[in-house]
Parts: structure tokens; C-alpha cells; sequence
């Protein structure tokens, strides 16, 4: 059961965001998902609220109890587990790494955000875990921009992945609905990335790569 950590020790990465489109992605393609919410905000439960708990299913947990948490869920079928974790918490992020087979570190690609990850970059290195920065949140259109805070993040020892979550309105209006964007634009631009990013991690893990069934929006 592949354990998928996001971390960022910066407020706004988007890493609640990725955790609830990954494990949705993971749900699409016919595996049972879950996500740890070891955030004191406790967004993503707020968000599993609103969906009524359809799923994925999500749990919260305090850092000390995450590995026993991810032993239970894989205990009880569950098959990909995606941890959120908060910003400026480094016992959390600790422990978190501490049980991912993978850590996805979401990053807005500006200085500020930039310059923040080289803590976060230090602790996936300390721990030999494997790694990547997902560009988050930044202009759709900006290639140039992109290749030089990639380049500027794979000086830190994390390579940047090559999927691009860039900023969509198709995230703000899902998330004020409890919804993702396969689930409000199945066709749209944002859903296609979140699929890609998701096939992306697959081969990180050794995975078979999904084949996504089209939806149509409700």
C-alpha cells in the first residue's frame, strides 16, 4: 500500500489541494483511497464534511498516531494513503516523511515560496526519501518561469516534477462544494493535470498506470 506524503512548511502551497485531488484521482482509477489530515485546520475533514463523506474517505490524525493510522487503513482494505500535513510543523512533516514511500512537496513558483522549501528539501534528504517539488498555483502560461524555479529547486537536491498544477478557477468553485475538478469539469484543463500528475506518481511507485473512465458532470 503505497503512502504518499505532501509537505511544505509554507501556509498557501496548496498542499491540502493536491491531497484531495490525488486521492480522488487514486479513487477514479478503481483504488480504495484515504487521507490522513494531521492539520490542526483541519481543511480537508471540513471538506469530506461537505461531500458527505463520499468518498475518499478522510480521517484525522495527531503525528504520533500516524503510523498506527496507516497500519489500521491498510488493515481495512484501503489501498493508496495520501498524508496532509500543516505548515510550520516539523514534528508532523517528521513523521510523516518517516512512512511516505513517496514526499510531494507543493511549491508556488515565486521567490518567497521558492526560498521556503530549502527546509522542507533538507528534511526529505536527512530522512533518504524520494521526492519532488509540484508547481502549484502559478500562471498558466509562463514556461519560463517554471523552467528556472526548476532549476532553481533541483540546486536544493528536490527535482521538480513535471507535472504542473498551475492556478484554475476550476479549484476554487470544486472546493467551495465539497467537489474536485474531475468531478465539476471532467473535461477541463485542471481535471487533465490532476489525472496526468496522478499517472506521474504511479511510476514513481511502480504502479500500474490507470486508465481514467470519462465522467460526465453532475
Amino acid at each position: 500500500m503505497p503512502t504518499i506524503a505532501i509537505i511544505s512548511q509554507k501556509g498557501g502551497a496548496g498542499k491540502t489541494t493536491l491531497s484531495l485531488h490525488l486521492a480522488a484521482a487514486a479513487q477514479d482509477a478503481g483504488r480504495v483511497s484515504l487521507i490522513i489530515d494531521t492539520d490542526p485546520q483541519a481543511t480537508a475533514s471540513q471538506w469530506a464534511a461537505w461531500r458527505q463523506d463520499a468518498p475518499p474517505e478522510v480521517i484525522d490524525s495527531p503525528p504520533p498516531r500516524l503510523a498506527a493510522k496507516v497500519t489500521q487503513a491498510q488493515g481495512q482494505g484501503a489501498e493508496v494513503v495520501v498524508i496532509d500535513t500543516p505548515p510550520h510543523a516539523d514534528s508532523a512533516a517528521r513523521a510523516a516523511v518517516e512512512i511516505a514511500d513517496l514526499v510531494l512537496i507543493p511549491c508556488r513558483p515565486s521567490a518567497f515560496d521558492l526560498s521556503a522549501i530549502q527546509t522542507t528539501a533538507k528534511l526529505v534528504q536527512l530522512l533518504r526519501k524520494p521526492a519532488f517539488v509540484v508547481f502549484t498555483a502559478g500562471p498558466p502560461n509562463a514556461p519560463r518561469i517554471y523552467q528556472e524555479a526548476g532549476e532553481l529547486v533541483e540546486s536544493f537536491g528536490t527535482p521538480p516534477c513535471p507535472v504542473l498544477l498551475p492556478d484554475r478557477a476550476a479549484y476554487r468553485h470544486a472546493s467551495a462544494e465539497g467537489r474536485t475538478v474531475m468531478e465539476l469539469e471532467p473535461a477541463g484543463k485542471a481535471a487533465e493535470e490532476v489525472r496526468e500528475l496522478y499517472k506521474w506518481t504511479c511510476r514513481q511507485l511502480y504502479m500500474p498506470t490507470p486508465r481514467f473512465k470519462k465522467k460526465v458532470a453532475a
